[in-house]
């Protein structure tokens, strides 16, 4: 039986709380009359129950008997005047941003819309709670089993971009039910081939509670990346096996304990720079009428309407302390509560923005920087946002890491002819010093990637020059028009054999690029197996086969697997590979041309010159390991020909090595080792091709 009149309840914790006999809800609102705590019945009846306490600009109220699974939204009387920035409509069922499960279906209806369509200054009267998700009451007890984080430094780290619904949608080894679902990243057909991989952390697209944006709605699409949250406290319920009363609470945290056995970190790629409300023509579904202007940065000229920071509409305030409240309240809650390990900022700027510029002594940065709990995390910073000034690579301070698109565009430039010679490539093998070597930063400061989930596959980066984006219903006008790729001479499928075995070397260089390179490599699902979306660059609402992993591969596939996963083992077992520091010079690295000799100051600033030998010396490693002791490993020679012709190389003599064995060739369709060759030899280098040598040193 549910009381007419709550108790007066308490502040904090903002949300709904349950203490094992009733509820607890509190939310947050500075410019409300009135709040209503909506409660739902399984029949479908809804109980409207006013918070008549408030405490500062927080409504509360306690409930007796009412507990986990309760489905609950609020209603918000107060000013709607857009003019002024205020949209409250008590017509509008609205999301606890508190809340820890969400439940229910957003649909496209006219009501969901918090202002009449065209006519913004006329409030949306009907109801519109048959159309929009309900938030969810959650007990937060589950048993961990004694989980334990994996205690994986930056420099050791693997990354693995994946989406938790993709992955598994298809494999033929996981039960249908579970397929697609956290449950299915947990199963261990699906770890099996992370671990096989060699990755050491998975990094999720977003997972918080997201909505459809209605464009795609009308079009009969989805949005399948979910960078459009409107829970930061909640699991995506999509992506449930077990139910959406909570239960995914419970699946998240089992998918999360099954990793961390199998040694994998948890990443989040997280999206607190905007919701899924969007601008003014957007529905209203929680923020919007519980407090607009307090919740989002208005144009102060004309409040009815957005700054936007992120191309979606809208950016939230972070100036506003119970919004950053708000987003370290929910990093927190995901690290202590469901014992993730890090996060990836989407579009970071926007939330270190001051009134208009980014500010580098913003708060959100600096509080993060101290928080007790968050400090001690993996921090990736995507380092741009649309607005003016927002390209910010290589500015975060430590102990952030950043996405390095430099990185992606200058493996990408090198291996399809337009590299204008090596001394950008040498700067990106090397850890990208001119970024990242400021005080407190290391090589590992810099996230590499050659592909990512927005943009080509690494297949369709060989295989298409301009975008097919088709599919997504927009004329082919979304997505980057530059994506810096080459078809190797025939734009998408093709049977001609020396265009098919291009491809497959480029792909081979592109991942050999990548794992070589000091920093933090992060691979791409699905790039290891040759996954395609037929030229599209902008797949975010193709939640199809078009974006889900294929389990069913041919033998260019396997090939490409097996490949990949002996780069992450070669730079597993050699710490060569994984500099803690950044490099000095010619006692820990030297670079080589063609004839064997050292590259000299012209050879730098050469365009012509296109092919670089990158001699990594295994007594040079100045950062001890974890455990103080000195580390020595052995010496590598990786030579890169980014030409279009076959070459002789010579390898470097004295004082560098006496021999070199051959520890791969990317110009051979299964590269293993090779030959054992004299110092001063000729080796020859295939047109577009890296080569991997073991130096044997002089005695």
């Amino acid at each position: 039986m549910i009381p007419a009149r709550p108790w007066p309840g308490c502040r904090t914790p903002l949300g709904a709380t349950w203490d094992g006999t009733g509820t607890n809800f509190a939310v947050h609102s500075s410019t409300a009359d009135g709040v209503e705590l909506c409660l739902f019945e399984d029949g479908g009846g809804e109980v409207r129950i006013p918070l008549a306490e408030r405490s500062g600009y927080v409504w509360h109220g306690y409930l007796p008997g009412v507990g986990p699974g309760q489905r609950y939204g609020f209603r918000v009387r107060g000013p709607f005047a857009p003019e002024a920035g205020h949209r409250h409509n008590p017509n509008k069922l609205l999301l606890d941003p508190y809340a820890r499960a969400i439940c229910g279906e957003f649909r496209l209806h006219s009501s969901v819309f918090g202002s009449v369509p065209g006519r913004d200054g006329e409030a949306e009267p009907r109801d519109n709670a048959p159309y929009v998700p309900r938030s969810v009451v959650v007990h937060d007890d589950f048993d961990w089993q004694g989980d334990r984080p994996p205690d994986i430094s930056w420099s050791d780290t693997v990354i693995y971009e994946m989406h938790v619904k993709g992955f598994t949608a298809r494999h033929p080894d996981i039960p249908a039910h579970l397929r697609g679902t956290y449950a299915g990243l947990a199963h261990p057909a699906a770890i099996e081939h992370l671990l096989a991989l060699g990755v050491t952390a998975v990094e999720l697209l977003p997972v918080h509670h997201f909505v459809s944006e209605p464009h795609l709605l009308r079009r009969g699409l989805s949005n399948y990346w979910g960078y459009n949250s409107v829970g930061f406290f909640a699991p995506h319920a999509a992506y449930s096996s077990s139910g959406f009363r909570g239960q995914q609470v419970a699946e998240f945290r089992e998918m999360v304990r099954a990793l961390h056995d199998a040694g994998l970190e948890v990443l989040l790629d997280v999206v607190y720079n905007h919701t899924g409300e969007g601008d003014e023509r957007g529905p209203t579904l929680a923020f919007r009428g519980l407090d607009n202007a307090g919740y989002y940065r208005l144009d102060p000229a004309a409040p009815a309407r957005y700054r936007d920071y992120a191309g979606t509409g809208s950016t939230l305030d972070l100036q506003q302390p119970h919004v950053l409240q708000l987003i370290m309240d929910s990093l927190r809650y995901w690290v202590q509560d469901m014992h993730v390990d890090g996060f990836r900022f989407d579009l970071t700027p926007a939330l270190a923005r001051g009134p208009s510029a980014v500010d580098p002594r913003a708060a959100f940065l600096q509080v993060l920087q101290q928080d007790p709990v968050l400090s001690k995390v993996k921090l990736v910073a995507e380092p741009w946002d649309i607005g003016e000034g927002g390209y910010q690579l290589g500015r975060f301070p430590a102990p952030w890491a950043e996405w390095n698109d430099r990185f992606r565009d200058t493996a990408r430039d090198a291996w399809r002819g337009y590299a204008a010679g090596v001394r950008e490539l040498a700067y990106r093998l090397s850890g990208s010093s001119d970024l990242f070597d400021a005080a407190g930063r290391r090589p590992w400061s810099s996230v590499n990637f050659v592909t990512a989930h927005d943009g080509f596959t690494l297949h369709d980066l060989t295989a298409y020059d301009a975008k097919h984006n088709e599919a997504n219903g927009e004329s082919n006008r979304d997505g980057h028009g530059h994506n810096r790729s080459w078809n190797c001479g025939v734009e998408g499928d093709t049977t001609e054999p020396a265009v098919l075995t291009l491809r497959r070397r480029q792909a081979r260089n592109l991942v050999a690029t990548l794992l070589l390179s000091s920093g933090v490599p992060m691979l791409t699902m699905g790039d290891e197996v040759r996954r395609s979306q037929r030229g599209n660059n902008n797949a975010y609402c193709q939640d199809s086969e078009l974006s889900w992993q294929p389990w069913q591969v041919g033998p260019d596939a396997v090939a490409l697997r097996e490949f990949t996963a002996r780069l992450v083992r070669l730079r597993r077992e050699h710490p060569v590979f994984r500099q803690r520091s950044f490099f000095l010079g010619r006692e820990d690295l030297t670079w080589f041309g063609a004839s064997g000799s050292e590259v000299t100051e012209l050879q730098w600033f050469d365009a012509d010159q296109a092919t670089l030998g990158m001699f990594l010396h295994g007594s040079g490693i100045r950062a001890p390991d974890r455990q103080g002791a000195p580390v020595v490993d052995d010496s590598f020679l990786v030579v890169l020909h980014l030409g279009p012709a076959d070459i002789a190389f010579q390898l470097p003599g004295a004082p560098w090595a006496v021999a070199y064995d051959v520890v791969l060739d990317t110009a051979a369709e299964e590269p293993g080792p090779g030959a054992t060759l004299d110092a001063g030899a000729l080796i020859g280098l295939t047109a577009r091709s890296v080569v991997v040598l073991r130096a044997h040193p002089q005695p």
